[in-house]
């Protein structure tokens, strides 16, 4: 009965859907050049042979993903892969990152006829889905036309769980269109299972074999030079009413530790001057990076409200607070610090991360912290005690090792449904 209502909604609704996304397009979150592959439609031709389809929903769970089209592509050389996201911040990442034999379009708004267009002209020979992004349209058309889905690095969060528990039968529809999903966890396939899913499995969660983040080796040295050995702590991927909290403990932290450095590194960078205005009534001194502020002596926050620089100050300290996790938000990829020799400290909301929150406060690699007064005591151990600090940046090296082997147990698992499916077509045409 839902997805009956959903269906013929998106089939009605399509005067809205063409308003929505041109106010979208005209806001800049939609690409013009490319606006009709939203539609379904696409200038490129399907390549010859075997295609594998990977969707994900946003920049996050793309580029989990890139190890395991590196495998898949490695291990079938006859393959390419048509990897889908939603957003143009995630489409230009990709356009940046994907391999040879591997390409990128915009997924088709979920509504039957464009899900039928895009589906008519790139006939995938296989479907992978990340996380927890469903389109009912798209999944139920797939399934229809038997071609093969698999879930990875399933990801059903406690809130999710619940919602999906006042549509019931929606759900169990989706996930019974899948020939396997593979949860990040034990708690993920436990959920997936008890909403519906015919088969789970927990083989690793893809975000462990994600390279560390990049860094501009010049701007690194550069930055080491104007620090010299004053001691520093960051802020990583903070979001709004967390800022304001990591001023205060720096101003706290100053009265023992007078020459410290505090680094902020804002989720949406475009948010700088706000916060920079925000914390001038704390009577701090500030420097903008977006603006060329100089780093000094005298500077005490420095905000690097920049793009794709987080590695870069991932390696200028190693002591991290990773943000979203003091206001309920689900929590940033600790695992990103982890990467990068950093102790790490976060909040209470590690949603979007519970299992490996858990993992790392049981592991010993990272603190919890549930207020600025918790956050300061933090902060000050790690500056203070090296052999606290050094002990949990090797049980963190040790945790993200710990799932090594993660994309080949789940690209194996990938390609033997693959070889069914070719097998299946191959017979069906003798």
């Amino acid at each position: 009965m839902m997805l009956s209502l959903y269906r013929l909604t998106t089939i009605l609704g399509a005067p809205l859907i063409h308003y929505f996304l041109n106010q979208r397009k005209a806001r800049g979150k939609e690409d013009p050049a490319r606006f009709g592959e939203r539609f379904g439609k696409s200038d490129m031709p399907r390549p010859a042979g075997p295609l594998y389809w990977l969707h994900a929903a946003s920049v996050g769970e793309s580029l989990s993903l890139l190890p395991l089209i590196d495998k898949l592509l490695a291990d079938r050389p006859n393959c390419h892969l048509l990897m889908t996201t939603g957003t143009v911040t995630s489409a230009k990442l990709m356009q940046e990152r994907l391999p040879d034999r591997a390409f990128h379009q915009y997924i088709p708004v979920d509504r039957p006829s464009y899900v039928k267009r895009f589906l008519d002209h790139w006939r995938p020979d296989i479907s992978l889905w990340a996380e927890s992004d469903f389109w009912p349209n798209m999944i139920t058309e797939a399934q229809s036309r038997g071609i093969p889905m698999v879930l990875v690095n399933g990801r059903i969060s406690p809130n999710s769980f619940a919602g999906w528990q006042r549509a019931r039968s929606l759900i169990k529809t989706l996930l019974q269109g899948f020939t396997v999903c593979l949860g990040q966890s034990d708690e993920d396939v436990d959920r997936l299972n008890q909403l519906g899913s015919k088969q789970s499995k927990n083989l690793g969660n893809l975000k462990f074999a994600v390279p560390a983040l990049p860094a501009d080796d010049q701007e690194l040295a550069s930055l080491k030079t104007l620090m010299g050995d004053r001691p520093c702590w960051l802020a990583a991927s903070t979001h709004p009413g967390e800022e304001e909290i990591i001023a205060e403990v720096h101003k706290q932290l100053k009265a023992t530790y007078s020459d410290l450095l505090t680094v902020i590194v804002p989720r949406h960078p475009t948010r700088g001057e706000d916060i920079a205005q925000a914390l001038q009534r704390l009577d701090v001194n500030l420097a903008l990076r977006s603006t060329n502020s100089p780093l000094t002596a005298d500077t005490d926050i420095y905000i690097a409200d920049t793009m794709g620089e987080l590695g870069l100050f991932f390696r200028l300290t190693d002591i991290a607070f990773m943000g979203k996790s003091l206001v309920p938000l689900g929590g940033q990829n600790p695992l990103e610090a982890l990467r990068l020799d950093c102790a790490v400290i976060h909040g209470p909301h590690m949603a979007n991360f519970q299992w490996m929150s858990e993992q790392m406060l049981s592991d010993g690699c990272s603190f919890q912290v549930n207020d600025a007064a918790q956050l300061s005591d933090a902060v000050s151990l790690l500056l203070t005690d090296e052999a606290k600090k050094d002990h949990m940046i090797r049980q963190g090296r040790a945790f993200v090792d710990s799932q090594s082997q993660v994309t080949e147990r789940v690209a194996g698992e990938i390609e033997t449904i693959l070889d069914h499916r070719l097998a299946d077509s191959e017979n069906a045409a003798a």
